[in-house]
């Protein structure tokens, strides 16, 4: 069986669990959408300097151009919404860590790119919107099923974890709308 289908099947009630959270949001709406960004805020720039401080510009040379912090911080400050805390980044240790949390952060920009749809055009969107080459996907996913691990189990704890941020980031944020 390859990561990328035991990612899938392992992961699969926490990406449930944090798409009917994020399904709450009302993209259309000006501040839900804000708060929408806010919660992906307390996770995405924490998590992509983790992801590289571990080294991931070797599982993937194409790092930089995969990156979405910036886009999400520009949207943000587009609102004229301030920064929210960070939560702590997940803990990446090994290449299976690696893969595991890249598994979730580039399958999030298939979920961005439907959602996207739902924004209006006069609020910024540069963060949901797909960027890069059209195979990029396909690229992730051929080195993905071609990483070789036998540490699945590292690979499907980090994916969970970093699944888990989103949900605790998107509770915060939902908290916190009065």
């Amino acid at each position: 069986m390859s990561l990328r289908s035991v990612l899938r099947a392992q992961t699969a009630d926490c990406h449930a669990e944090v798409d009917k959270l994020f399904g709450t949001f009302d993209l259309s709406d000006r501040q839900q959408y804000g708060t929408f960004l806010c919660a992906h805020a307390r996770v995405v720039p924490a998590a992509e300097n983790a992801l590289e401080e571990a080294g991931i510009d070797r599982l993937l040379p194409d790092w930089p151009e995969r990156r979405r912090t910036q886009m999400l911080l520009a949207d943000i400050h587009e609102l004229g919404d301030p920064l929210p805390p960070s939560l702590p980044p997940p803990a990446l240790h090994g290449e299976a860590a690696l893969w595991g949390a890249l598994y979730v952060f580039e399958g999030s920009k298939l979920g961005g790119a439907l959602l996207a749809k739902a924004v209006p055009d006069y609020l910024p969107s540069s963060y949901l919107t797909p960027q890069g080459p059209k195979t990029a996907m396909k690229i992730f996913m051929d080195r993905l099923d071609a990483s070789n691990l036998d540490d699945f189990d590292a690979a499907i704890a980090a994916a969970r974890d970093v699944f888990g941020l989103f949900l605790q980031a998107g509770q915060l944020e939902l908290e916190a709308v009065p």
